[in-house]
């Protein structure tokens, strides 16, 4: 209850503050609804599918079929169609070669709408970066993925993988399925750990194995709070609980990479041990973040370093995952390829352990079986740009500058315009003779043109060597009661995980 003597002072000033609100929330609204009219006039030349008069297409953004029902879309409306979150967020959603090489050819910048989401997380990396720095960023990062340095990370990933399979060995003599989802992940997680942080060899510890949760919760979260306008202004989302937790995992993370760093900073002091460090036999991605200078010879600061070592983590981590998993489900699906790959392997391999370097080129079917899962099941099913300048489309229609772009990636692998019995799974789509005359944007599971993903050698190294290990030590089957529910997250993964049953071939390390 408010004294006496403070009503005459506390009530023109309570008036007075509920009007600044509801002034700022009004003019927030003009604001929302001159933009919505800004986007629905720049997309009026294309049609779409029925929108909820609230959530636009959010609601079906959440349902397990949505992926399938892009699909549907794309033969309704040939080439674009309108996709809106909610009423004030809309993209024109593309799914066809030539508007993907229309738009991705530029350098146009990610959509702030969506990606800026990743900023507290991930901060200004090389995935929201534009413009001059993001050049700058792009130049220093390369010879970080040349091959020269991607050469010695084989043993790396042959040492992950065996771990994991190890682990695999007694799961497979309980002679039920499992979900191969998060043992993947946490494999995944290892190899990168060593490859960006120089760990050791004896696995991830407890603090890594927070780490690992804080990623996989961020990206969740992550996901959810772009299909939930209700989430999209940051002031309304940090004080509900989705966002608080957010919040949470986002310092478990950054106080992982700092310390990490910190260490690493202190560690090059000492020329005794900068001399060990470059005598190794790989330097790993923070060596190369704290050594790198411009034509200038500035080097990068200690905030654009955790962004770059935050972004490949996120980048590098979930995709494989994802991509590895859908692959082992493939050849469990289809166990003629699953054993031609086998083959392969084998030949390839001989006596021998693992692989070496030169191994990687000679892994031709297996290689066409990795793309083809690719175009199935591509890790990244959806990206997004806004336009810097106007585009023109093949078909007369154009875009002004400012309007948001959706690649669904998913369906431009599925379209049957480009590939013919799009759900059958044929590796021969990528054989030499086959890819020759194929657009060179109908195929994007790294996107493409001047903004594509800059590890996307280091990510196919690693495919081919787990792949090829995991065939080697392991007979892939499905579990018939727990078919995967593919779910678009930021990367593509399913519902209820992908159970497979596994049977060991006797093949491990020394036998």
């Amino acid at each position: 209850m408010v004294p006496s003597f403070l009503s005459p002072i506390f009530s023109p000033l309570s008036l007075w503050v509920s009007g600044v609100i509801l002034v700022i929330g009004f003019l927030k609204l003009l604001r929302l609804l001159l933009r919505r009219q800004k986007l629905a006039r720049a997309m009026e030349s294309f049609s779409g599918p029925p929108t909820h008069w609230l959530f636009g297409h959010a609601l079906q953004a959440k349902q397990t079929d949505f992926l399938e029902r892009v699909v549907s879309w794309a033969h309704q409306f040939p080439y674009a169609h309108q996709l809106w979150f909610g009423q004030f967020l809309g993209f024109l959603n593309i799914y066809e070669p030539d508007y993907a090489k229309a738009v991705y050819s530029r350098g146009d910048p990610k959509a702030p709408d969506v990606y800026d989401f990743f900023l507290q997380w991930i901060g200004k990396g090389l995935l929201v970066l534009h413009g001059p720095k993001w050049f700058q960023h792009r130049k220093l990062l390369t010879p970080g993925f040349h091959y020269d340095v991607l050469k010695p990370y084989v043993a790396v990933f042959a040492e992950c993988t065996h771990a994991m399979l190890d682990k695999w060995e007694k799961k497979a003599l309980e002679d039920k399925s499992f979900d191969i989802f998060c043992d993947v992940g946490h494999m995944a997680l290892d190899t990168l750990m060593r490859c960006t942080f120089g760990k050791g060899e004896k696995g991830l510890c407890q603090r890594d194995n927070n780490y690992y949760l804080a990623v996989s919760d961020l990206t969740l979260l992550m996901q959810q709070r772009i299909e939930s306008f209700q989430y999209h202004n940051d002031f309304i989302y940090w004080l509900t609980p989705h966002g608080r937790r957010f919040l949470r995992a986002c310092k478990m993370a950054h106080d992982h990479t700092d310390q990490v760093i910190r260490k690493r900073k202190e560690v090059l002091k000492d020329e005794k041990e900068q001399e060990k460090i470059q005598k190794r036999k790989h330097l790993d991605f923070l060596d190369i973040l704290l050594e790198a200078r411009d034509e200038n010879g500035l080097r990068l600061s200690d905030t654009d370093i955790r962004a770059e070592v935050d972004t490949f983590m996120f980048e590098g981590h979930d995709t494989t995952t994802s991509g590895i998993s859908w692959f082992l489900y493939c050849m469990a699906l289809y166990p003629e390829h699953q054993q031609r790959c086998r083959e392969e392997v084998r030949e390839i391999l001989g006596d021998k352990d693992s692989f070496q370097w030169d191994d990687l080129g000679k892994m031709t079917y297996l290689t066409m079986c990795i793309k083809e899962s690719f175009r199935l099941y591509p890790p990244v099913p959806q990206v997004y740009r806004q336009l810097s300048k106007p585009v023109n489309f093949v078909d007369g229609r154009s875009l002004p500058a400012g309007s948001l772009i959706s690649l669904h990636i998913y369906a431009l692998h599925r379209n049957s315009a480009v590939w013919p019995d799009p759900e059958v799974f044929d590796p021969l789509r990528f054989s030499p003779e086959n890819m020759s005359g194929r657009h060179p944007f109908a195929f994007m599971p790294f996107s493409a043109g001047p903004r594509n993903c800059i590890g996307q050698q280091f990510a196919m190294n690693e495919m081919k060597v787990v792949t090829a290990l995991c065939l080697h030590r392991f007979e892939f089957s499905l579990d018939p009661s727990r078919v995967p529910i593919k779910m678009p997250q930021l990367i593509l993964r399913s519902k209820n995980g992908i159970h497979l049953h596994l049977k060991s071939l006797g093949r491990g390390p020394g036998k």
